[in-house]
C-alpha cells in the first residue's frame, strides 16, 4: 500500500503544481489501533512556488482526495502550517510527531519539530483533548460501545493525563501513553485492542465498566489540572523567517 500512497502523492504534486515537504499517516493507524476495514488517513503539507504567494487574491489553502483503494488524503499549504503551529493546533501536532512517514524533507522538519516545542500550549491542547473525551463519553456509557468510541476517549484522556504529568506533547502511538494507566487498565485495553484488530468498525461490544469509569474519573482529573496548565511561546518572526526561506 505504501507505495500506492506515494504513487498518488506524486500524481497530486504535477496536478497541482506543489511540492510535499511531508507525507505521513494520520487517525487509527498512526495511534496503533486499526480495525481491518479503516481507511488511510494521508496527511501533508506542501508549498507552492514564490508567484502563488504574490497573489493579491486569496488562494486556497488545502488539498484533498479521496480513492477508491480507501486513501483519505488531505493537505494543508505551508503558510497555513505555519499559522497552526503557531497556534498549537493539535492536528498538526499529531502529524508532525506521526509514526508512520511517508515521505520528509528532513531539514525542514526538523525546524518545524523545534518551533513547534516552542509553541506547544500545554493548556490548549489540554482542552482540545478534553472536548474530544467528552464528545465520545455518551458512547462509552450505552449498553454496547463502538470500540472505535473507546479508544478515540482513551487515547485523549491518557494523552490529557500525559500532559498534567510530563508538561510535553503526548506521544503519538497509543501503546507509548498506556504507561500512565493503571496496571489492571493496561490488561484490559490489551483485550480490546485485540478485538479490534479483528473486528470492522461496526462491531458492538458489551460495555466495560472498567473502562467507563476510568474514563470518567481521568476526564475529571484532567479538568481539575486544566487550568494550572501554562501556554505556549509566540514565534512570529522565527516563523515568518522559516516561511520566507522555503518560499524563495
Amino acid at each position: 500500500m505504501q507505495t500506492n500512497i506515494l504513487n498518488k502523492l506524486k500524481e497530486i504534486e504535477l496536478q497541482k503544481g506543489v511540492e510535499i515537504l511531508y507525507a505521513v499517516e494520520s487517525g487509527s493507524r498512526a495511534w496503533g489501533f486499526a480495525s481491518p476495514d479503516s481507511d488511510y488517513d494521508i496527511r501533508f503539507i506542501y508549498k507552492h512556488s514564490l508567484d502563488y504567494y504574490l497573489s493579491m487574491w486569496e488562494q486556497p489553502d488545502t488539498i484533498e482526495f479521496m480513492t477508491s483503494e480507501n486513501l483519505d488524503g488531505s493537505g494543508w499549504d505551508l503558510r497555513k502550517t505555519l499559522k497552526l503551529l503557531s497556534k498549537s493546533n493539535v492536528a498538526l501536532l499529531e502529524w508532525l510527531y506521526s509514526p508512520i512517514i511517508y515521505c520528509e524533507n528532513e531539514p525542514v522538519m526538523n525546524t518545524l519539530r523545534t518551533l513547534a516545542a516552542d509553541c506547544f500550549s500545554p493548556i490548549a491542547t489540554m482542552h482540545h483533548y478534553l472536548s474530544t473525551t467528552r464528545n465520545f463519553m455518551d458512547a462509552c456509557t450505552q449498553d454496547h460501545v463502538k470500540l472505535k468510541s473507546y479508544f478515540y476517549a482513551l487515547r485523549t484522556a491518557l494523552a490529557g493525563k500525559w500532559i498534567v504529568e510530563n508538561n510535553t506533547f503526548p506521544p503519538v502511538l497509543f501503546t507509548d501513553l498506556l504507561p500512565i494507566a493503571p496496571t489492571n487498565i493496561q490488561e484490559k485495553i490489551s483485550e480490546l485492542m485485540t478485538i479490534k484488530a479483528n473486528q470492522d468498525e461496526g462491531y458492538l461490544h458489551p460495555k466495560e465498566a472498567l473502562i467507563t469509569n476510568f474514563l470518567l474519573e481521568t476526564m475529571a482529573f484532567n479538568q481539575a489540572k486544566a487550568s494550572g496548565l501554562g501556554s505556549g511561546k509566540k514565534r512570529s518572526e522565527e516563523l515568518d523567517g522559516v516561511f520566507r526561506e522555503l518560499i524563495r
